[in-house]
């Protein structure tokens, strides 16, 4: 059955953090664990709509993502910051330029783009450009854009040393929702902007504190504050059981999972 493309769905490609799960070598009950949704490849989203395909991040796991999901098209990638575990399926996005003519947009902070183009210097440099490769369009973010309707606002957080943006969404048909895959603390000024939210994603690593994510209880607390409508928490490490963290949640908050997708 072919999809209504104009439907939307937000569709979670990953929802691991940058080890995936399971982690090489580890011997946890998690890593071993047969339940499905313990299976974690590392963060991206497939988003979806009248606006056309957006992809949020091009992580290492992205070739496995697009087939297990039978991705054909995106029309623009959105990059939340350039650590690798986000950037490192770019080669990929050759599939998405193969019948594409025109350049394919990135859309990102100046650094988060300077820092592809020193990474893929092939890609981004016109001398260099070859048919069948990555034919980007690199788009600096600063502020809110529209995006064939959909309105994009940047939401700046603190993630390490790395300016970071998570971002919101607003549209008539799926109301407002942001996605902050990579935060430890959110600035004030950027809380204001996720005021009134219909769904909220938000890091929460694990439960023991680490120094560049949230904890469990930190996204909590962060949802309380914000007060959406309904949450999921996503960037999980392999110290999460799926179903028995699930089972602790309130009932507005869940983990999302590998191939959840929110449709409106």
């Amino acid at each position: 059955m072919t999809r209504n493309r104009s439907q939307p769905r937000f569709l979670f490609l990953g929802t691991s953090t940058s080890v995936g799960v399971p982690v090489i070598g580890c011997s946890c009950r998690v890593c071993h664990s047969d339940h499905a949704h313990d299976n974690r490849s590392r963060s991206s989203i497939f988003f979806e709509g009248s606006w056309g395909r957006l992809l949020i991040d091009s992580g290492p796991d992205l070739r496995q993502q697009a087939l297990r999901e039978q991705l054909t098209a995106v029309d623009a990638v959105l990059y939340t910051h350039e650590h690798l575990d986000h950037v490192a399926g770019f080669d990929e996005l050759r599939a998405f330029c193969w019948r594409r003519d025109s350049p394919l947009p990135l859309y990102g902070s100046p650094e988060t783009l300077a820092g592809l183009a020193r990474m893929y210097p092939w890609a981004f440099s016109v001398a260099d450009h070859q048919a069948g490769y990555v034919h980007p369009e690199p788009r600096e973010v600063e502020g809110p854009f529209d995006f064939n309707g959909l309105k994009i606002t940047p939401i700046e957080v603190q993630h390490g040393w790395v300016r970071t943006h998570g971002f919101r969404f607003d549209h008539p048909s799926i109301g407002s929702l942001a996605y902050l895959p990579d935060v430890k603390a959110i600035p004030e000024q950027s809380l204001e902007l996720l005021q009134g939210l219909d769904y909220f994603v938000v890091d929460a690593l694990r439960h023991e504190e680490h120094h560049t994510h949230m904890t469990v209880a930190e996204a909590l607390d962060t949802i309380d504050l914000i007060k959406p409508n309904q949450s999921y928490l996503t960037h999980l490490s392999h110290e999460l059981a799926w179903e028995e963290t699930n089972r602790s949640l309130p009932p507005q908050v869940s983990l999302a999972y590998d191939g959840l997708a929110l449709t409106f």
